[in-house]
């Protein structure tokens, strides 16, 4: 039944409406220890490093005090080398008119993919010990894996999010909202 009334839309309107994220998620590394747990960790090693090497310093066994701050530098750098890794991400935003995806390196390179939602499928390889253990984006042959970063459980979370998100796109724009 027409009720009679025209709603009249401007381009404007369905062009934001269009360009509006029906999903934007930004995945991160996952990093247990925080800047000022390093710090803490870094103060208690130096710390027991200091007090083990003073009996070795007193019994003239010198060379072991600098052994232990070998370690210590060495422990020091495998944490920088941790937290610098820690700047990768990636984020996925869909739209109803694209998907977009963005993937950045630790030293900052950026690669940027962009598919069709109506030509775009989730991928999954699972297995039934594990869980999921791929996630990938595919279009038109073109396939692209998404979030690496997370544990298998966390993956399958967010591919029954994000292919909710692609269904949502391929039905299109809701002009009632």
């Amino acid at each position: 039944m027409d009720s009679g009334k025209r709603v009249w839309v401007r381009d404007e309107d369905v062009s934001a409406q269009a360009e509006r994220p029906v999903f934007d998620a930004t995945i991160t590394p996952h990093r247990s220890l925080t800047q000022n747990g390093f710090r803490l960790v870094m103060t208690l090693v130096c710390l027991a490093g200091i007090v083990s090497s003073i009996p070795f310093m007193v019994l003239g066994a010198w060379p072991v005090a600098g052994f232990f701050g070998l370690d210590i530098l060495a422990l020091f750098i495998a944490f920088r080398v941790n937290f610098r890794a820690a700047r990768a991400f990636e984020q996925i935003i869909v739209t109803p008119i694209a998907v977009l995806l963005r993937k950045v390196t630790h030293r900052g390179e950026e690669a940027n993919w962009r598919f069709n939602p109506a030509w775009t499928k989730l991928e999954r390889e699972q297995d039934e010990d594990y869980g999921l253990l791929k996630l990938s984006l595919v279009s038109r042959g073109r396939s692209v894996p998404v979030a690496d970063a997370l544990s298998p459980e966390e993956r399958a979370g967010f591919a029954d999010a994000l292919g909710a998100a692609l269904a949502q796109a391929r039905r299109g724009v809701d002009y009632r909202s």
